[in-house]
């Protein structure tokens, strides 16, 4: 037994370093692509990909079922919502998907007994969500489309011309889905059926000219039943800051009331012409938002910003920009233990995994980093597009 422990020992010895997690990406030149990352995170590879056509344009990964959720953002051809089973080493197998009316940006679960029920996509030039029940198939049509109105232009009449709606979320009890609006300057929320049917109930107005787009929630850690807060945070792509709001509720609706906007720059900055604050993330006290363009690290390298959450009713405060390795970072995911940030850069086209102190929040240095599929051009909508870990 001794000889043969050994024996077992030298050959696990011998083996090539072992695969501990992966991440998925998706990238406009219609591709989704499984990446393996390295046991001790110094290296990434390509272990497998699929070929969707079409414009890939976020992934939503639903890590209890494992099951990836694809948006389309073509606008033409046969422009469909898919559903992949996500296998060993993040291999994925089709699981069915729906034809759309095309320009799908953005997806998320909403619904049904455990909040996965339904799934919402944001058509931003469309200036609508669309609803369907899960799981798709090629027979499915949607739950809900609607379509949004405004009376006018907002502030910014080059990006607010008409309502643009750029995600859906869920809130934390599952009763309600929001949607920012880039375009409207609005948070539109929505009250969910049993059946998944939206009932609209009063939008919560955002800072003008602010351009909300994307957004999380965030409660303290020791809420009680009694003492419950919960705050949403989002993030303005126009004014390149991040607004919270307190999160009420009465018998019929979700209320929001704005709190504090902050810039996701440095006090007294003023952010390069043409950046674009893009995705938000909140983990435990902190949040993490992502300059598009801003080129604060060089001609190649955006930043990403770090705010701290500085008390149980949600207060927050800019601490840092840090230096994202990437060009245009678009997408990000923390993987599950909270020590590595995953980021996308869209036009360089490429995947950056970060060290982060699970205590500070403060991001590190590059531990790995690869070039997915054709790099992006400047200004234009191609490169990578979504990015979620698998573990």
């Amino acid at each position: 037994m001794p000889h043969q422990s050994l024996t077992r020992a030298l050959l696990l010895a011998l083996l090539p370093t072992a695969l501990s997690s992966s991440i998925i990406v998706s990238h406009f030149e219609g591709t989704v692509y499984s990446l393996a990352l390295s046991d001790d995170a110094s290296e990434l590879s390509v272990s497998s990909q699929v070929q969707l056509g079409g414009m890939p344009s976020w992934v939503t990964l639903d890590k209890e079922t494992k099951t990836l959720y694809v948006t389309d953002e073509s606008w033409f051809g046969s422009t469909k919502l898919s559903a992949w089973s996500v296998g060993e080493g993040a291999a994925l197998t089709a699981a069915g998907q729906a034809p759309t009316r095309g320009g799908e940006l953005h997806c998320s679960l909403f619904g049904g007994a455990d909040g996965k029920g339904f799934i919402a996509a944001s058509q931003y030039g469309g200036g609508s969500i669309i609803t369907y029940s899960l799981p798709l198939t090629p027979s499915s049509t949607p739950l809900d489309t609607l379509k949004f109105t405004m009376s006018g232009p907002g502030p910014r009449p080059d990006r607010q011309d008409a309502p643009h709606p750029h995600s859906t979320l869920s809130d934390p009890t599952g009763g309600y889905l929001l949607v920012p609006d880039l375009g409207a300057d609005l948070v539109r929320i929505f009250a969910i059926s049993a059946s998944g049917k939206l009932t609209a109930c009063p939008a919560a107005a955002a800072p003008p000219g602010s351009g909300p787009r994307h957004a999380a929630f965030w409660g303290p850690a020791d809420a009680t039943a009694d003492t419950d807060i919960t705050i949403l945070y989002t993030v303005n792509e126009i004014a390149n800051s991040v607004t919270s709001w307190d999160v009420s509720y009465d018998s019929d609706c979700l209320t929001l009331t704005q709190k504090d906007t902050v810039s996701t720059f440095p006090a007294g900055e003023t952010p390069r012409s043409g950046s674009k604050a893009a995705e938000i993330l909140v983990r435990d006290n902190f949040i993490y938002v992502s300059n598009r363009w801003d080129k604060t690290f060089g001609q190649t390298s955006d930043s990403i910003a770090l705010f701290n959450i500085t008390s149980p009713q949600g207060d927050f405060e800019f601490v840092e920009l840090a230096d994202s390795g990437a060009n245009f970072p678009r997408t990000m995911d923390l993987n599950a233990k909270g020590d590595m940030l995953a980021v996308g850069g869209q036009t360089s086209s490429d995947v950056v995994v970060l060290e982060r102190d699970v205590e500070t929040g403060r991001l590190g240095g590059v531990l790995a980093k690869l070039q997915v599929g054709r790099l992006g051009r400047e200004g234009e909508e191609d490169g990578l597009s979504g990015i979620a870990w698998s573990e």
